[in-house]
């Protein structure tokens, strides 16, 4: 069985400053840091620390690809159907202030450079059965969603960041949908934590949903099966990539087949080991870090609420 990430990969400037810079404006910089970011990227890297072999699929930039190309051969993922291109890669400008507040500007760049030609390439080196996991920073989703569907790959979508496109898309071809309180909130367009669990299941009777509540906790939703985890409560230091490793620690915990009680502990506790460190990438643990985290620490009890 072979996994694919077909996502995005960013390169993200972080710039420390004593406020937001001002309409009209300069002012210097305390600090820059340069890093790997991008909810795919982050995903794969969660997926080979937590020892899955993985493809991962996207565009770069021609002339700026190789530092994100250098940070995804650093973790062992694949990177043969990276495809550079004529365009800068993705990027984040991020402003953080000595208050800890932080703006951000986006830029897709070759995110969004996908061609039909190189999505049918890259899915025909994947059979059935094989996992196709993919976010929604890059163009084409709809397009990959059926091409995957119809390989008879299996599907894991975390729609995020969410936009309103994502209400379009064929998600019934979705096995793993993941998502966090404020996209189920949006996907559905209800608040309460129960209504949307009930919504959820009447749309997708056929879909594995993943629900990440936050200090909630998460919860796991498949026809008449529901299952409950509690965090791992920790001091918080960072929660980039939080959310990533999550979904990376479940589908590796699944890959080894192993009950949904124990892919959900075992992704919250990866998730708590990356809230303790700065950064996206290299705050994800290994898999034997949150092994040994877990013989040691026991999720809180599920916080079970009303409304998110």
């Amino acid at each position: 069985m072979k996994v694919l990430c077909f996502g995005s990969a960013n390169i993200d400037y972080l710039y420390e400053l004593e406020h937001f810079v001002l309409p009209g404006e300069t002012i210097s910089s305390k600090n820059l840091t340069k890093n790997s970011g991008g909810k795919g990227l982050n995903q794969s890297i969660a997926l080979a620390q937590a020892g899955v072999s993985v493809e991962h699929a996207g565009c770069v930039g021609r002339d700026d690809g190789d530092f994100l190309l250098s940070t995804l051969h650093s973790y062992a993922v694949g990177t043969k159907h990276i495809l550079k291109v004529d365009c800068p890669s993705g990027h984040a400008i991020i402003q953080v202030t000595s208050q800890g507040e932080n703006s951000i500007i986006l830029y897709t760049g070759a995110n969004h450079m996908l061609s039909e030609e190189q999505i049918d390439t890259v899915l025909s080196d994947f059979s059935s059965g094989d996992f196709c996991i993919l976010q929604n920073e890059i163009n084409g989703i709809e397009s990959i969603l059926r091409k995957a569907a119809k390989k008879n790959l299996r599907i894991v979508l975390n729609p995020s960041p969410f936009s309103p496109e994502i209400l379009n898309l064929p998600l019934e071809l979705v096995e793993y949908l993941f998502l966090n309180e404020v996209e189920a909130s949006q996907l559905t367009g209800l608040d309460s934590l129960s209504a949307i669990e009930s919504d959820l299941c009447r749309r997708f009777p056929h879909t594995k949903i993943v629900l990440t509540l936050g200090k909630q906790g998460s919860v796991f939703l498949h026809g008449s099966v529901r299952e409950v985890c509690g965090i791992f409560d920790v001091p918080t230091v960072d929660t980039t990539a939080a959310g990533d490793t999550f979904t990376g620690f479940f589908i590796a915990s699944v890959l080894r087949e192993k009950p949904i009680s124990h892919c959900l502990q075992v992704a919250s506790a990866a998730a708590a080991l990356a809230v303790c460190k700065k950064g996206a990438a290299q705050s994800i643990p290994t898999w034997n870090e949150v092994e040994m985290f877990c013989l040691h620490h026991q999720p809180t009890a599920f916080a079970s609420q009303e409304s998110i």
